[in-house]
């Protein structure tokens, strides 16, 4: 059993080690922080430390570094998150404020969150999973070429062309809308995309091609709508600390850049009870992501599914830092969305 006293060192060491990237020993514990006891008292906690696997000797120098179940005590114990500054706060409100629309706030946001923490930040596109589709319309631009809109039942509407590579005439464009509503209409965005994505039943053979690009098309946007993807932003923080990383980080930016990687870990992290979820080290072993820990929040927009950001990057990260800016932004971020 750790002491209160030799969890406080715990916490020195943690913070010492984020700030230095230096092992940490115990006369600089001693010089650094008032404890009010001998080096030769903290040498003991630091031993008990060692003994639960809370810290650990990189290499034969006397300091220590914490290990991945030293950071989890350390962040499962953080009570002051550090709230972020008037100027940041400030920050937050006039970049992402002048947004127009979702892509673009979500873009802001990412590049905002990068700067705050000074990690890779990712933001993950809110989706329309449970949104059905209300209405397919056809718009008639061109003989060969066609407006698609799709018109879910939250109001969003989502428009595309679609280059048909062939003439068609009003009387079967307005069968195809007719046979595209029949086929989608009620159904959720991924529903909708599984019946577009198979051939249309009695169509009529002069026009098969057009049917299957304006379907692939109006499939494409049902997909689209999901949103089962990030946006990305602050890849050179992460490279910036590769020396954090016993091997090459490029495991790391290929799970990044597969999306599906961190899309399965929001996932898990969506069920945590806390207002921000930190997943450390060895815990994301399983998605290749062993030597990174992860800080999120989620964020809610009306009509879509909740969805989350936060940032990637080493396990030696300023937690407390991190965990605030993330929830700060994911915060300002649902109510900006609430209110438009």
């Amino acid at each position: 059993m750790v002491s209160e006293r030799g969890l406080a060192v715990l916490r020195a060491i943690v913070q010492d080690y984020v700030a230095s990237r230096e092992p940490v020993g115990s006369k600089s514990i001693v010089d650094r922080h008032a404890f009010g006891v001998s080096a030769a008292t903290i040498r003991n906690d630091m031993a008990l430390l060692e003994e639960e696997e809370l810290i650990q000797a990189p290499h034969t120098s006397s300091g220590r570094i914490p290990t991945d179940k030293g950071y989890r005590v350390f962040v499962d114990r953080l009570s002051d998150v550090r709230p972020l500054s008037a100027a940041q706060r400030q920050a937050i409100e006039t970049f992402l404020g002048e947004s127009n629309d979702l892509d673009e706030l979500l873009a802001r946001t990412v590049r905002l969150i990068a700067q705050l923490t000074n990690q890779l930040a990712v933001v993950q596109v809110p989706s329309f999973s449970r949104t059905r589709v209300r209405h397919i319309e056809l718009v008639q631009l061109a003989p060969d070429r066609v407006l698609c809109i799709l018109i879910t039942d939250s109001g969003q509407v989502e428009q595309r062309l679609a280059d048909l590579g062939a003439d068609i005439d009003s009387e079967t464009l307005a069968t195809l809308r007719v046979r595209l509503n029949e086929a989608a209409g009620g159904l959720t965005m991924a529903d909708a995309a599984a019946a577009l994505s198979v051939e249309i039943v009695d169509a009529d053979p002069r026009f098969a091609d057009v049917y299957r690009t304006i379907a692939a098309t109006i499939a494409e946007q049902a997909r689209v709508q999901r949103g089962e993807r990030l946006v990305v932003a602050g890849a050179a923080n992460l490279v910036r600390t590769e020396q954090d990383f016993s091997g090459s980080i490029l495991g790391v930016i290929e799970a990044i850049e597969e999306q599906v990687v961190v899309l399965r870990l929001f996932g898990e992290m969506a069920a945590d009870p806390h207002a921000v979820a930190v997943r450390i080290g060895r815990e994301n072993a399983p998605y290749g992501l062993g030597e990174a820990s992860i800080v999120s929040s989620a964020f809610s927009v009306p009509g879509r599914d909740v969805a989350r950001l936060g940032v990637v990057g080493p396990t030696r990260m300023d937690y407390s830092a991190s965990m605030a800016a993330v929830r700060a932004v994911a915060r300002y971020l649902s109510l900006q969305l609430g209110e438009h």
